[in-house]
């Protein structure tokens, strides 16, 4: 069954090219899936029923004495992953049939992305690197304004500005190559505020802070010159939410996907659309991207309920 498992997520690497965080939540969801099954006494998939599929399923959303119980959204992930295995072995002639077909995720709730208000937005991108502005960390202050205005002005994903390479930029046409998931990738335009904070940091910063370390083509860097992690990020993000008076626990929390929200929302309540929103957020589908049309309904709602002198009724 390992065997099964190891050709399936080298499947999923080579032929629909998912992200290495995607295939490592994978590779944990189906470790402990082979461990049911080994408690339950099956030895191989082609011997596996709904039964135990189910029964697995239900383990997620209860929890045990080692696991804590998985959120809706975790599980769901959890039964895709096994769903994804059992078609696999079906279609290698692993298995004669796929116990995993009528069993059904459970449902997510829906949530609306939460956008930020545009003024909310200046204020956070206007204090980036603002306690380091001036001394020795001037250099990572440029890079701190140039990633959150980067981020917000071309919507991209905190794992293609991470791995961003110097070669996809183009400061002088305004746009950028953003390398999205599936491998798919997706030309952008790059507003003048995101030009204007990367030109002054690949000029004024990056240089002096790339030479602390080996070498790399990366756009965003640490201060030892090496690539900017995903944490690092979102480190940054966080250090200019608190100079903005903005949240960083809870709820309403700012994360770097608020940007990206705050950026397709901002688009589409100033008369982009949907199609293109779509495309400039490297969406596969467009049922993806109409989550954020309810998001503006709602705005609409809240201010005809204020402002229409019969809202009330």
């Amino acid at each position: 069954m390992r065997r099964a498992v190891r050709g399936y997520l080298d499947h999923l690497t080579v032929e629909r090219g998912l992200s290495a965080n995607t295939l490592a939540s994978y590779r944990r969801d189906l470790d402990r899936y082979l461990t049911t099954l080994v408690d339950a006494g099956v030895a191989d998939l082609a011997a596996v029923g709904p039964g135990v599929v189910e029964s697995h399923l239900a383990r997620l959303r209860a929890g045990d004495a080692d696991h804590p119980p998985l959120a809706v959204s975790s599980a769901a992930r959890a039964a895709s992953a096994v769903r994804g295995l059992h078609r696999f072995a079906l279609r290698e002639g692993l298995a004669g049939a796929d116990p995993s077909r009528d069993v059904r995720p459970p449902t997510p709730p829906r949530r609306l992305p939460r956008a930020l208000p545009v003024d909310d937005v200046v204020r956070l991108l206007e204090t980036a690197g603002a306690a380091t502005a001036t001394g020795d960390g001037a250099p990572l202050a440029l890079r701190d304004r140039a990633l959150l205005e980067f981020l917000y002005g071309t919507g991209a994903r905190i794992s293609e500005a991470v791995g961003l390479a110097v070669d996809d930029l183009d400061t002088d046409g305004g746009a950028v190559l953003l390398r999205g998931k599936g491998g798919r990738t997706r030309l952008v335009p790059i507003g003048g505020y995101a030009v204007d904070a990367l030109r002054a940091w690949l000029v004024r910063g990056r240089p002096g802070v790339v030479a602390a370390g080996r070498g790399t083509p990366a756009v965003f860097v640490n201060a030892r010159g090496g690539a900017l992690t995903r944490q690092g990020a979102w480190t940054i993000l966080r250090r200019a939410a608190e100079r903005a008076g903005l949240p960083v626990q809870g709820t309403g929390a700012v994360s770097p996907h608020t940007l990206r929200h705050s950026y397709a929302t901002h688009l589409l309540d100033g008369g982009a659309d949907v199609r293109v929103v779509q495309e400039l957020l490297g969406h596969a589908s467009v049922t993806t991207t109409q989550v954020y049309t309810l998001v503006t309904v709602e705005r609409l709602r809240e201010v005809y309920a204020t402002a229409h002198p019969r809202a009330r009724g």
